[in-house]
C-alpha cells in the first residue's frame, strides 16, 4: 500500500480545492483524508476533512459531508486551542451546511435533526454568534414538517436577529427571504425582495445562479416576460456547470416547458443526461427531477409520449417511459419525506409543481432550438362534428369571398374554415364548393405540386359549369402562370396567355372584375415576355450571335421598364392596386440597373397607392426593400420611417417570413442608428420566431439571432447575446466564410467578457484558422494575437506561447503593424518568466525587450513624429526595466526562504535561479533599471502632459530603486522635480492624485535618509 508524503497531501489539497465540484473531486478529497489520516499530523488531517466538506457541498453529494463534520468537530472537541480563529470560524459556518444536509436527508429522525438544531443554538451561544443563522434552519424545518406558526415565528426572530460573521452573506439571505414569499403565494414580494441580486448589486458563488431560477415563473406570472427570458438566458448560462445547481437546472426545464420551449427544455435535459439518475442528495433529486417531470408531462399533452427522451438506469427510455419512472422514484423520496417529517407538505408541494399548467402560450427566448419531431396526422374522425358555429355558413362564405377578391392575406383561412363545415361537401351549395376547390386549386400551385394544373383545369370547369365566367377566366390565368413556373416551352407558355386574355376580354361588358382580369393577364403577360426575352437572347448569346447579351441585359431592361410604365399610365386610375404592383417591379428594375434614387421614388409610390386601394398588406414588401435601399444609401431616419411603416401595415399579413424579413429590416436599422438598442432586440428577437415559424430557422432565423446577439451586447447584456450567438452558431457557419469568421470573432470577444479565455481563444484561433488562405495575414494575425492573450489568460503557457508566435510570424509578414508586433515581443517576454525566473528566463525576456525596442526605433526612424510608436518604446523600456527587477526579487526571495528553511544547499532552491546574484551583479541590476526607467520617462516628457502618469509611475520606480541602492536623496529629488514640473502646470493639466502621491513619496524617501 503506497503512502502519500506531507507535501503530496498539500499539493493534492490545492489541486482539489481548484477542481470542478462533483464525484470525482469527491473521490479525491476521499482520498487526501485518509492519507492525511494515516500520516498522524492532525493539522494536515484536519486541513484534509475541512476540504472534504467543501468538496461535497459543491456537488450533488452535500449529505456526505455529516461525517467527515463530525470528525472534525470531535477534533475541534478534543483540543479547541489547535484551531486558529479561521479554523473555528470555518467549522462553525460549516454548522449550517448540516442543518441544511439533515434537512435534506429523509432517513435522519426529526427528533435528530431537531437535535442539531439545539446543538447548533447551544455552540453558537457559547461561542458569541448571533442566533439569525440558526432562526433560518429552523425556518426550513418548520416549513417542511408544516408547522406554519413556527416557521412565522422563525422567520421574525431570524430577520430580528443582528448580522455578525456567522451570517449568511446578503445575496444568500435573500434568496430564502425571496423563496419565502414565493411560498406564501406572494410573487410581487418575492421578486422585490430578490432585485438586488438580480440587478446584479449584491452577488456571491452561487448568487444570482440560484435566484435567476426561482424567478422565471413568478416573472412569468406577473407578465414580466422580458425580464424572465433575460432570467433564462443569464441564469442557466451560470447553473449548467455545477453540479450542486442541479436544482436550479431543473426549474430552467420547468420554465421552459410552462412558455412553449419544450424543445428548448429537451435540450437541457439532453445536456445533463448523466444526472438523470438516483442523487446521494435526495432533496436536491426531488427538485431537478421535479422540473424534468413537467416537461415530460407537456410533452405527452403534445402528442410526443412515443418520442425518444433520455437514457434512465443504462436503457433508452421514450417520453411517456422516463415520466412514469421518474415520477414513481420522485413520489416515493416525497413520502419518505412526508413520513420522516409528520406531514404531507413535500408530497403535495411536489405533486402541484408536476402538474402546473403551461403560462403563456410561446414565450421567443431568442436562442435556437430544434423544433420537436413532426407527428402524424391523424385521420379524420368520421363520428366527430363540430359544435354548430355561431355565424352561419352563407355569411362565412360571403366573407370568404369578399376577403378574397379584396386579396385580403386572411383569405385562406376563411376558405380553410369554409372547407371544415359539413355544408362545404353536402352539395346543396354548387358555387361554395367550386370556391373551396379553387382554394386548394391554388394552395397546390403555391406549393409547387405537380397535379396543381389538373386542379386548376377542373376548377375552370366547374365554374364554367355553374356559369361564372369571371372565375374561369382567372382560373385560364392561373394555369398559364403555373406553366411558368414550371419552365413549360416558350410558344404554348404564350398560347395558354392568349387564352387566358380571350377569356377575360370576353367577359360581358357590365362584369365589374372584367378591366382587373385583363390587366392582370397584361400584368403577367409583361413579366413572362421579360423572361422568355432573357432566355432567348441568351440562347441567340449561346449561337454566336453578337448582339445577345447586349439585347438580353440593357435593351431587355429598357424594354421591360417601357412596357411596365404604360400598363402603369393605362390603368392608374381603374386600378391603383394592381398598378402599385406594376411600381414595385419598375422599382427592382431601377435598382438592377444601378438608380436606386429612381428605385425609391416607385417603390413609395407602389406603397402609397396599396395603402390608398385600402389594401395596405400589400405596402410592406415595397416599404422594407425601400427602407434597405435607403439606407445603403446612408439615408437612416428615411430608412427607419420606411421600415416602421411597413411594419405597421404588416398587422394582417399572413406570410411568417414577410413578418420575419419586416422585423429584421427594422431591428437592423435600429442598430446602425445606435439610438433603440431594446427596441431593436426586440424586433430582431420578434424576427427569429417568425422565421422559425416559416422554417427558415437556419436561414433568416440564423441573422436575426445574430443581430438579437450584437442588440445584446450593445446594451451590455453579454452573457444574453453569447447565449443566443452560441446557439446560432452552427447555422451562421454555413453562410459563407466572411460570416462564419465575424460570427466566431464576435462569441469570442463575447467569451472574453464573460471571463471565460480558454472559450474565448477557442474561437479566435477557429477564426484564425478560417482566415488561414486569405491574402491579407492581418486578420489571420488579429485572431491569433487575441486568441494567445486569453490562452495567458487562462495560464496556458505553452499553448500562449505557441500562439504569440504564429502571430508574430503573420505581423512581420505583412509588415505594417509595428506596435502590434512590439506588443507581442512584450508578452512573449513576461510569458517566459511566469513558471519560474532563471538567468535564461531573464536573458530570453531581455532580448524579446531588446527586439520590441529595435521595431520601434525603426519605425521612428522613418516616421519621427509616430506619438504611438514613441509611446510603445517608453512602455518598452519601462516593461525591461521591470523584467530586470524581477530578477531582483528572485533572488531576494530566494535568500529569505533560505534564511527561514535554513541552509539546504543548491539542492533546496528548488525551482528559483540558477545562481545567487553578487552584490556587484545586484548593484549593476539596479542602475540598469534606473537608468532604463529615466529613458521612459524622457521619452514620455516628449509626448506632453497626456503622459504625466505614466512619466510620473517611471519616476517613482526609479526613485525607490535609487532608495535600495542606499540613496534615498537623489530617489526624492527625482520626484520632487517632476512635482515642481507638475505645479507649474495649469490647474486642471495634471490629476489631482499625482502631486499628493509625490509628496507621500518625498516625505517617506527624506525620512529614511536621515
Amino acid at each position: 500500500m503506497s503512502t502519500m508524503t506531507r507535501e503530496e497531501i498539500e499539493r493534492g489539497l490545492a489541486e482539489n480545492r481548484q477542481a470542478p465540484g462533483g464525484a470525482a473531486r469527491n473521490a479525491h478529497a476521499e482520498a487526501l483524508s485518509a492519507a492525511a489520516e494515516a500520516t498522524g499530523d492532525r493539522p494536515l488531517f484536519r486541513a484534509a476533512l475541512d476540504n472534504q466538506i467543501n468538496a461535497y457541498l459543491y456537488s450533488s453529494e452535500s449529505p456526505k459531508m455529516l461525517v467527515p463534520f463530525a470528525r472534525l468537530l470531535q477534533e475541534y472537541d478534543k483540543d479547541p486551542a489547535a484551531f486558529d480563529e479561521w479554523d473555528a470560524h470555518s467549522l462553525f459556518w460549516q454548522f449550517k451546511w448540516i442543518a441544511s444536509a439533515i434537512g435534506h436527508s429523509p432517513e435522519i429522525p426529526l427528533e435528530s435533526a431537531a437535535g442539531w438544531l439545539d446543538e447548533m443554538e447551544r455552540r453558537y451561544r457559547i461561542a458569541g454568534y448571533s442566533e439569525r443563522p440558526v432562526r433560518e434552519a429552523e425556518l426550513w424545518l418548520a416549513d417542511a414538517t408544516a408547522d406554519d406558526e413556527r416557521a412565522g415565528r422563525a422567520y421574525t426572530r431570524w430577520q430580528a436577529a443582528d448580522r455578525d460573521d456567522m451570517s449568511d452573506c446578503h445575496a444568500c439571505e435573500l434568496n430564502s427571504q425571496g423563496h419565502y414569499a414565493m411560498l406564501r403565494g406572494d410573487d410581487a414580494e418575492a421578486l422585490e425582495v430578490w432585485q438586488p441580486v438580480l440587478s446584479g448589486e449584491q452577488t456571491c458563488a452561487e448568487e444570482p445562479h440560484r435566484i435567476l431560477a426561482t424567478s422565471l415563473l413568478p416573472l412569468v406570472r406577473l407578465g414580466r416576460f422580458d425580464e424572465a427570458r433575460s432570467a433564462h438566458l443569464r441564469g442557466y448560462r451560470l447553473a449548467r456547470d455545477k453540479e450542486s445547481l442541479l436544482p436550479s437546472v431543473g426549474r430552467h426545464i420547468e420554465f421552459c416547458a410552462l412558455t412553449g420551449n419544450e424543445s428548448r427544455g429537451l435540450e437541457i435535459l439532453a445536456e445533463h443526461a448523466a444526472h438523470v439518475a438516483p442523487l446521494a442528495n435526495l432533496s436536491d433529486q426531488l427538485a431537478f427531477h421535479g422540473g424534468i417531470l413537467v416537461l415530460l408531462r407537456r410533452l405527452t399533452e403534445l402528442g410526443h409520449g412515443q418520442s425518444p427522451a433520455v437514457p434512465y438506469e443504462g436503457s433508452p427510455r421514450t417520453v411517456s417511459e422516463l415520466y412514469e419512472a421518474l415520477r414513481a422514484g420522485s413520489l416515493e423520496i416525497a413520502r419518505r419525506f412526508d413520513a420522516r417529517n409528520g406531514s404531507t407538505r413535500v408530497s403535495e408541494r411536489f405533486l402541484a409543481r408536476i402538474g402546473g399548467a403551461p403560462l403563456t402560450a410561446v414565450l421567443p427566448l431568442g436562442v435556437r432550438s430544434s423544433a420537436l419531431a413532426a407527428l402524424p396526422q391523424p385521420g379524420p374522425a368520421p363520428a366527430a362534428r363540430p359544435a354548430a358555429p355561431a355565424e352561419g355558413f352563407a355569411e362565412l362564405v360571403e366573407r370568404a369571398r369578399a376577403a378574397r377578391d379584396l386579396g385580403h392575406p386572411g383569405a385562406d383561412a376563411l376558405w380553410e374554415e369554409v372547407a371544415l363545415r359539413p355544408e362545404a361537401t353536402a352539395g346543396s351549395d354548387p358555387l361554395a364548393a367550386a370556391d373551396v376547390a379553387d382554394h386548394r386549386a391554388l394552395a397546390a400551385a403555391r406549393a409547387g405540386s405537380a397535379d396543381a394544373p389538373e386542379l386548376l383545369a377542373g376548377v375552370r370547369e366547374r365554374y364554367r359549369e355553374l356559369g361564372n365566367a369571371e372565375r374561369a377566366a382567372l382560373a385560364e390565368l392561373r394555369l398559364a402562370t403555373v406553366a411558368a413556373q414550371s419552365g413549360t416551352e416558350a410558344g404554348e407558355l404564350r398560347g395558354l396567355l392568349a387564352v387566358a386574355l380571350r377569356a377575360a376580354e370576353a367577359l360581358d361588358a357590365d362584369e365589374p372584375l372584367r378591366t382587373r382580369r385583363i390587366a392582370l393577364v397584361e400584368l403577367t403577360g409583361i413579366r413572362v415576355e421579360s423572361y422568355l426575352r432573357s432566355v432567348e437572347a441568351t440562347e441567340d448569346a449561346g449561337h454566336g450571335h453578337a448582339d445577345g447579351q447586349e439585347h438580353g441585359h440593357g435593351h431587355g431592361h429598357s424594354e421591360l421598364a417601357a412596357e411596365l410604365a404604360a400598363f402603369a399610365d393605362a390603368y392608374a386610375a381603374a386600378l391603383p392596386d394592381v398598378v402599385a404592383e406594376a411600381e414595385e417591379m419598375l422599382g427592382r428594375l431601377a435598382l438592377s440597373q444601378g438608380d436606386p434614387e429612381r428605385a425609391v421614388t416607385l417603390l413609395a409610390a407602389s406603397a402609397d397607392r396599396s395603402v390608398a386601394a385600402g389594401r395596405p398588406w400589400l405596402a410592406v414588401d415595397p416599404l422594407v426593400l425601400r427602407a434597405g435601399v435607403l439606407m445603403s444609401l446612408d439615408r437612416a431616419a428615411e430608412a427607419e420611417e420606411s421600415a416602421r411603416a411597413g411594419l405597421a401595415h404588416a398587422a394582417e399579413v399572413t406570410d411568417t417570413e414577410a413578418q420575419g424579413v419586416v422585423r429584421l429590416t427594422l431591428a437592423d436599422i435600429l442598430l446602425g442608428r445606435g439610438e433603440a438598442d431594446a427596441e431593436a432586440a426586440r424586433h430582431a428577437l420578434e424576427a427569429a420566431h417568425w422565421f422559425d415559424q416559416a422554417g427558415l430557422t437556419a436561414d433568416g432565423g440564423a441573422q436575426a439571432r445574430l443581430l438579437l446577439a450584437r442588440c445584446h451586447a450593445r446594451q451590455g447584456h453579454i452573457a444574453e447575446a453569447a447565449e443566443v450567438l452560441q446557439s446560432t452558431l452552427p447555422d451562421l457557419l454555413e453562410h459563407g466564410e466572411g460570416q462564419a469568421v465575424s460570427a466566431r470573432e464576435f462569441l469570442g470577444d463575447l467569451l472574453r467578457d464573460l471571463n471565460d479565455p480558454r472559450g474565448a481563444a477557442e474561437q479566435y484561433l477557429l477564426a484564425a484558422e478560417l482566415s488561414e488562405d486569405w491574402e491579407d495575414p492581418r486578420p489571420q494575425a488579429n485572431f491569433a494575437q487575441a486568441a494567445a492573450d486569453q490562452l495567458s489568460e487562462a495560464r496556458l503557457v505553452p499553448e500562449a506561447v505557441a500562439a504569440y508566435e504564429r502571430a508574430l510570424d503573420l505581423r512581420r509578414r505583412s509588415k505594417d503593424a509595428p506596435v502590434a508586433e512590439v506588443r507581442i515581443l512584450r508578452s512573449l517576454a513576461w510569458l517566459g518568466l511566469r513558471d519560474v525566473v532563471t538567468d535564461a528566463a531573464v536573458a530570453g525576456a531581455r532580448a524579446r525587450m531588446g527586439e520590441a525596442a529595435e521595431v520601434l526605433t525603426a519605425a521612428l526612424a522613418e516616421a519621427p513624429e509616430d506619438r504611438e510608436a514613441r509611446a510603445e518604446l517608453a512602455e518598452t523600456w519601462n516593461q525591461l526595466a521591470q523584467v530586470l527587477d524581477r530578477r531582483v526579487r528572485a533572488d531576494e526571495e530566494a535568500h529569505e526562504e533560505a534564511y527561514q528553511e535554513g541552509d539546504q544547499g543548491e539542492e533546496g532552491r528548488g525551482s528559483g535561479p540558477a545562481e545567487p546574484l553578487a552584490a556587484a551583479e545586484l548593484e549593476a541590476l539596479r542602475l540598469e533599471e534606473i537608468l532604463l526607467w529615466e529613458r521612459a520617462a524622457a521619452l514620455h516628457a516628449e509626448l506632453g502632459p497626456d503622459h504625466l502618469q505614466a512619466r510620473f509611475q517611471c519616476v517613482n520606480n526609479a526613485a525607490w530603486t535609487e532608495h535600495e541602492l542606499g540613496r534615498p536623496e537623489a530617489g526624492a529629488a527625482r520626484v520632487s522635480a517632476l512635482a515642481a514640473e507638475v505645479r507649474a502646470l495649469p490647474e486642471g493639466v495634471a490629476p489631482e492624485w499625482l502631486l499628493e502621491s509625490a509628496e507621500r513619496t518625498t516625505e517617506h524617501l527624506l525620512r529614511t535618509s536621515s
